[in-house]
């Protein structure tokens, strides 16, 4: 074989091998800008311009019940914070009591009451602007609760009726909910929604030999799952967020591109 053949075996793969090491590094470069420009884009779309927003509010279902009931009674209020990604930070209060007056049994209970917890919009926002919401969340609630001094009557036909007093006591009563509502804008800053909750009690036999009647802000004491509905009239407070000018975030995608 001669010296020619065998510079042209040799050229010949080493030639192939020179062109598929090109190629692989041309499609590596192309893979690398079209994920940078993929990544900007993605960061862009996950800016948030709808700003800042903080709302107080009140229900108004519990006041008008306190109307129509005699033996208990309760006021709740609401607030929540937008931070990003239409999540809400919530934080709700309030106080109330019961009264128990049977023929053998009385005493009363008043608490107030603390739960915090988060609400997620399921609504797509059609602008910065839009604050309507449908939502699910979470809450944990905590209630101090004090109980008067009870008296009770134990009836006996044989030896007759016996009377006592069973003394006060306070504790604490604590749950979780799970809850889910609309709430809507009227003109700019009020709004108008409900929501519906499933509460779960979480130390409900620490308090089994006298129940509190009603429990403010979770429902019956006697119960370790309750539900409960408010209708809330809000009202928010509004201010931008810092984020770049427009033409600052162009500047900023070619700079990641040409990197």
């Amino acid at each position: 074989m001669s010296i020619q053949s065998i510079s042209r075996y040799l050229f010949i793969p080493a030639f192939s091998l020179w062109l598929l090491a090109g190629s692989l590094s041309v499609f590596a470069q192309a893979a690398d800008t079209v994920a940078v420009d993929t990544l900007a884009v993605q960061k862009t779309k996950k800016k948030d311009l709808a700003g800042h927003q903080l709302c107080f509010g009140a229900d108004i279902v519990h006041p008008i019940n306190n109307a129509f009931v005699s033996d208990r009674f309760g006021y709740e209020f609401e607030m929540d914070y937008y931070t990003h990604n239409e999540l809400y930070l919530a934080a709700e209060g309030g106080w109330g009591g019961s009264t128990v007056a049977y023929t053998d049994l009385k005493y009363n209970t008043t608490n107030n009451f603390f739960r915090f917890g988060f609400n997620k919009s399921i609504l797509t926002r059609d602008r910065p602007t839009d604050w309507d919401m449908m939502f699910i969340g979470f809450r944990a609630g905590i209630a101090d609760v004090n109980r008067t001094p009870a008296t009770f009557t134990v009836l006996d036909s044989v030896w007759g009726n016996t009377t006592g007093t069973a003394p006060g006591k306070s504790f604490l009563a604590y749950w979780a909910e799970i809850t889910g509502g609309m709430r809507v804008e009227f003109v700019r800053g009020l709004f108008g929604g409900w929501n519906i909750r499933g509460k779960f009690l979480m130390n409900g036999r620490s308090f089994n030999d006298l129940a509190p009647l009603y429990i403010a802000g979770y429902g019956k004491g006697d119960k370790n799952v309750n539900f409960d509905f408010n209708v809330y009239i809000s009202y928010g407070i509004r201010w931008k967020r810092r984020n770049s000018a427009p033409s600052d975030i162009i500047e900023k995608q070619g700079n990641v591109t040409d990197k």
